[in-house]
């Protein structure tokens, strides 16, 4: 493909560090082996430099304040790291009081729980609610991980809470192995009706069959998205590294190229970079 001039910096909205072990990291089963292993800043940095990335989101993996900690700590002393989407226990009490703690931390941009590890309705509770109360009062964002079947209490959610900024992950995880584009597609243009939510293209290859998935494959998926969302609300991410089952890192941003290469310059610069310093405020 013919290289094209972005308007903005190329910043990988989704990325993942973790030093392994078996006891923290369970959700990497025996179909995953190549992630079970530590990766860290060095390689992050030497992958993205190679992709021609400038800077990158880094997305919490597991469920603790240590690692909120861990990743704020190593985002300070790298500056190809923009920022920060952490774990605070949102349903308890002291959510204020543990958000407070990260009250200096310019690169804490955001907060995420595994939504997809939980019923539907425990993002509708009263618990849950209060603390995203907290993080907009905050200035953060919030990410939901969802699996499709629960766009629809998504959509709820976001609506009652139409100050905060939401961004979906993996674009709610369709079942692009097996080809299907409903109902998750007529639930995704709903949740996009909410002007406050923006969507990842990312983690897509991971839904689609690892060992021989085409661009093809993902375009349907893509092209709902661009549809729901427009160029201005879409931001490209790599999952890196759960991507590398499924994919290397240079291979999966060369598709995102291909599937946007018809958008203008401006709307492809949006989705490379340009969203993602809207969407959670990293400055010029």
């Amino acid at each position: 493909m013919e290289s094209v001039e972005l308007d903005t910096p190329v910043i990988d909205s989704h990325h993942h560090l973790w030093e392994y072990t078996a006891e923290e990291y369970g959700w990497i089963d025996d179909a995953m082996l190549p992630l079970r292993r530590d990766f860290g800043v060095g390689e992050l940095t030497a992958t993205l430099k190679t992709a021609g990335v400038d800077g990158a989101i880094a997305v919490q993996a597991r469920q603790t304040l240590e690692e909120t900690r861990w990743l704020l700590n190593l985002a300070a002393a790298e500056p190809r790291m923009l920022g920060v989407i952490g774990w605070v226990p949102l349903i308890e009490e002291r959510v204020e009081a543990v958000l407070g703690e990260f009250a200096g931390q310019a690169k804490l941009k955001g907060v995420r729980h595994v939504l997809q590890g939980e019923t539907a309705e425990y993002m509708l509770t009263a618990e849950f609610g209060r603390g995203l109360q907290v993080v907009e009062r905050m200035g953060l964002r919030y990410d939901l991980l969802l699996h499709k079947g629960q766009l629809r209490t998504a959509t709820e959610l976001v609506g009652r809470h139409p100050g905060l900024t939401f961004v979906l992950d993996h674009v709610a995880k369709p079942a692009i192995s097996v080809g299907e584009l409903e109902p998750w597609a007529k639930d995704l243009r709903a949740l996009a009706r909410h002007n406050n939510v923006f969507c990842k293209i990312s983690g897509m290859v991971t839904e689609a069959k690892w060992l021989n998935w085409t661009s093809q494959d993902l375009r349907p998926y893509f092209e709902v998205a661009l549809e729901s969302f427009g160029p201005q609300r879409l931001m490209y991410g790599s999952d890196w590294p759960v991507c590398l089952v499924a994919s290397s890192y240079g291979r999966w941003i060369e598709t995102v190229k291909n599937l946007t290469a018809a958008l203008s310059v401006v709307e492809r610069s949006a989705i490379m970079g340009g969203n993602a310093v809207k969407a959670y405020g990293l400055g010029g």
